[in-house]
């Protein structure tokens, strides 16, 4: 419903969908924690960070049974954007939200996988934004959400051992 509503990088949406692939590792990984699980994701059709996660995390939902997804805006989101912020004190899109049975959050995954943002946050300052930009672009189509799918199935897997990733 979120791909058929999207007005702005409608075909990157589409292209990252249909070329999202789950390894086995980490289906294995995801699957290792039956669910009932629900992931409540924050998402804009315009932001650059979610049009190449929320996709793959689509990806990743639909082949986890007991894995439910929910993709909101970010104006009835911000309520959840502001109670995960970034490491620099941004609520930011995408944010994703591990839920258990009982609506009890169980993780979190905030904007970027773990590499890319320590990679900007390292170097923002030193190198202009429009490179910075750039390298994330270069670096999500590399990636092909490859390490964003392996934090939520961490994510999950870490939920069905009691534990809060976030």
């Amino acid at each position: 419903a979120f791909l058929a509503a999207a007005k702005q990088r409608k075909e990157q949406w589409a292209a990252n969908y249909g070329r999202g692939a789950v390894a086995d590792a980490v289906l294995t990984r995801a699957r290792s924690a039956p669910g009932p699980w629900k992931l409540l994701v924050v998402a804009v059709d315009g932001c650059s960070d979610s049009v190449n996660t929320v996709p793959y995390i689509a990806r990743l939902a639909e082949q986890v049974m007991g894995v439910e997804l929910r993709i909101i805006d970010s104006a009835v989101g911000r309520v959840v954007m502001d109670a995960h912020r970034t490491p620099d004190g941004r609520g930011a899109t995408p944010t994703v939200v591990l839920l258990d049975a009982s609506f009890k959050e169980r993780g979190c995954f905030i904007e970027r996988p773990a590499e890319l943002r320590d990679w900007i946050l390292g170097n923002k300052g030193k190198q202009a934004d429009k490179e910075i930009f750039d390298h994330k672009m270069s670096w999500y189509d590399t990636d092909a959400g490859q390490q964003t799918v392996a934090e939520v199935a961490e994510m999950i897997e870490a939920a069905g051992k009691g534990q809060v990733k976030c």
